[in-house]
């Protein structure tokens, strides 16, 4: 099952964002490569500039998505003001389907 992990960065946070990108993406790619990230990528605001994140991921319950999403590097240094975790079910370009 597919999950969405929606996240929106704490106001004036982009430098913690830079900061932990290192083992942010260090932990996408583990993620990765056990088949458990469907994709990801950052949301942007008016600047161009990251400030938040969608992320989603191939989990057997939302507890497990949630589990996995507490581990991410970003959510452990306190980057995020708001996680929203949604079952979610990907239907057009889906290269799976």
């Amino acid at each position: 099952m597919l999950f969405a992990v929606l996240c929106t960065d704490k106001p004036n946070a982009l430098q913690l964002r830079l900061d932990t990108r290192p083992p942010h993406v260090a932990f996408l790619t583990d993620l990765n490569e056990k088949g458990t990230l469907a994709m990801a990528g950052p949301f942007l605001d008016s600047d161009g500039k990251p400030n938040g994140s969608l992320v989603i991921l191939k989990a057997d319950t939302i507890e497990d998505a949630r589990a996995i999403a507490a581990q991410d590097p970003y959510a452990k240094a306190g980057l995020f003001a708001h996680v929203e975790i949604k079952p979610y079910n990907w239907v057009f370009n889906n290269p799976e389907a």
